[in-house]
């Protein structure tokens, strides 16, 4: 939990920046963001290839298999960068592409039993991203030790509950009033999205602060893989929202 207390996003800690020398080139706000842009460049082609792959055969066999090596493939490279950071610029884009084949996969599925809600979940995600991106900057939201620790703690409960339920799930235990479309299902869903949300602007302090200490030059492309790994949990945690939401017409 000690490495955590800077940001609940278990990639992006100010730990990170420990022992850095003062040689070379170093990281800046608008090189991370570029780096951002290429990243999602990388990941909206790969969706749109598994996307396009899916609407040409109408099956979600034909699919399925991208959405298992995205899926794995990016684990393994999320975990690579977290331990090797110096491999970032390399590994970040790889994620990228790897998480992309997997929602592409996802989305186009569900496209077809929700026309539209690819769409949506996309504009809410990039919408949110926008939202609190100019909150951080105004200082409407102020990013203090109790804030972050509050998010930290949020954050750890829901990916505890994610593993448990996985672990239950071989055994047939299910929880379906969570995983409904009822009220209760959608609320939490609400308050999932609403959590996941939030890292974002515990993202924006770490590479701000990341920029203002001077890190190594490939700390933006690590920036940017991080703020990567929060969207696109945002954006599966919108898209089971939406899910939800629709099934209850």
């Amino acid at each position: 939990m000690a490495q955590l207390m800077r940001t609940s996003n278990p990639v992006l800690s100010e730990k990170g920046f420990e022992g850095f020398g003062v040689m070379g080139e170093r990281m800046t706000l608008q090189g991370t963001v570029n780096k951002t842009g290429i990243l999602l460049l990388c990941a909206i082609a790969s969706a749109a290839w598994t996307w396009h792959l899916f609407i040409q055969s109408q099956s979600a066999l034909a699919v399925m298999p991208w959405l298992w090596i995205g899926t794995i493939g990016g684990l393994v490279c999320a975990l690579v960068t977290v331990f090797k950071k110096e491999w970032a610029p390399v590994t970040a884009p790889a994620y990228a592409l790897l998480e992309g084949l997997a929602l592409g996969a996802i989305s186009s599925v569900l496209e077809v039993r929700f026309p539209g809600i690819a769409i949506q979940s996309v504009s809410l995600t990039f919408g949110t991203l926008l939202v609190l991106l100019l909150a951080y900057r105004s200082g409407l939201i102020p990013v203090t030790q109790n804030f972050k620790l509050g998010i930290v703690a949020a954050t750890g409960a829901i990916m505890l509950f994610y593993l448990l339920e996985f672990v239950l799930g071989f055994f047939g235990i299910h929880f379906t009033t969570i995983n409904g479309s009822g009220p209760i299902g959608i609320g939490i869903s609400l308050i999932i999205v609403g959590i996941a949300a939030l890292n974002l602007v515990l993202d924006f302090d770490f590479i701000e602060n990341g920029a203002r200490m001077g890190a190594p030059k490939y700390m933006e492309w690590y920036g940017a893989f991080g703020l990567m790994v929060t969207l696109v949990w945002l954006y599966l945690e919108i898209l089971r929202l939406l899910t939800k939401l629709r099934g209850r017409d």
